[in-house]
């Protein structure tokens, strides 16, 4: 086994009290706060108890039987958080069960907030949508990203790179949210782990951004991280303890893949660049996590309006037929695979022994 050595050396980020404080108060800035600075005053005092004391989950319990260490103290949130992806689990598992698909609008463009209109991957997973519900024994969960940029209290925070230390310290689900210490709270990826573990099929609906993921998609992508080799036990790895990941991972990881063999389909579109380079990294991703390509037909990238004015996309899109339909033959080629599958007539090809490479 490889000698341990955890590396460290970057300059501290501690804040001191009253830098704290000023930046703390920047979310009273409102002159409806104004009557209230003594309750703030308090506010700021309790919050700077939490940072100073690193408590990052301020609610704790044992983890009890079926853990490692089953006295370690999980937090109360993580806990809630498991629970739901496991009754999640079973749902998917069960044959009673109707097949699901989760359906993802992957624009920030929202006509509730700056833009003041709808974006044309809403319109397009409309389509989707219906073609969904035309086939008995389905039932679609639409997932709307641009609720983070239009929705109070709707966020996802940026991955840590846990995985990078080592596969183990990463937490399915992730445990680096809520960090109470650090005002880093209402993280939505407690509420999207199970949708996503639910699901029978997966459909991405998205523009192209400079080549690239939109930021709402792209944090989504990175904290899925922890489905594909994440650590269900944050006891084994003593919490956070990155000597103990370590050297767990250099035991042997078996690298659980927690979302393997969902069906998957994807529908890109753009105005000038780029559509191809995000839908092959999308594929790539979803294969990566051992998600099954539903037909080359489902995973599509398409120019609306190319080159042409902003200002009219919509228009564009209103005469673009051809996309209507691909757009519902995508969603109709997705429900087909899933349907295969849970019956037993589409089977995944197994590789012929162990991984070559294994991550």
């Amino acid at each position: 086994m490889a000698r341990i050595k955890v590396r460290k050396g970057m300059p501290s980020v501690q804040l001191d009290k009253a830098t704290f404080a000023e930046r703390l108060k920047q979310r009273f800035y409102d002159p409806a706060f104004e009557p209230l600075k003594a309750e703030i005053d308090k506010i700021v005092d309790a919050a700077w108890d939490g940072y100073d004391d690193s408590r990052k989950a301020p609610r704790t319990r044992p983890a009890g039987p079926g853990y490692a260490d089953p006295k370690y103290e999980l937090s109360i949130e993580w806990i809630a958080a498991r629970d739901a992806i496991k009754q999640a689990e079973r749902r998917h598992k069960s044959p009673a069960s109707k097949s699901r698909i989760l359906l993802i609008n992957g624009s920030p463009r929202s006509d509730q907030t700056c833009p003041g209109e709808m974006s044309k991957s809403f319109r397009l997973m409309e389509i989707a949508e219906e073609a969904i519900r035309r086939e008995r024994g389905f039932e679609v969960e639409r997932l709307d990203l641009n609720r983070q940029t239009s929705e109070f209290g709707i966020q996802i925070h940026p991955c840590k790179a846990c995985v990078s230390t080592a596969m183990p310290l990463c937490h399915w689900p992730c445990s680096c949210y809520p960090n109470h210490a650090m005002g880093q709270v209402s993280d939505w990826m407690n509420e999207l782990y199970p949708r996503w573990v639910a699901a029978h099929g997966i459909m991405i609906v998205t523009p192209v951004y400079w080549y690239q993921a939109p930021s709402v998609l792209k944090l989504m992508i990175d904290r899925l991280v922890c489905a594909d080799g994440g650590n269900p036990d944050p006891t084994s790895t003593h919490g956070k303890d990155p000597a103990s990941a370590k050297a767990l991972e250099l035991a042997g990881w078996h690298y659980p893949r927690h979302l393997a063999g969902r069906h998957f389909a994807i529908v890109v579109h753009g105005d000038a660049e780029g559509t191809d380079i995000l839908r092959r990294s999308l594929t790539g991703w979803l294969q990566d996590m051992h998600l099954v390509q539903a037909h080359p037909v489902a995973t599509i990238d398409r120019y609306i309006g190319y080159y042409e004015p902003y200002a009219t996309s919509h228009a564009a899109l209103d005469r673009d037929n051809a996309i209507f339909d691909e757009v519902a033959q995508a969603a109709r080629t997705l429900v087909s695979a899933v349907r295969l599958a849970r019956s037993g007539r589409l089977t995944q090809v197994e590789p012929d022994g162990a991984e070559t490479r294994p991550k």
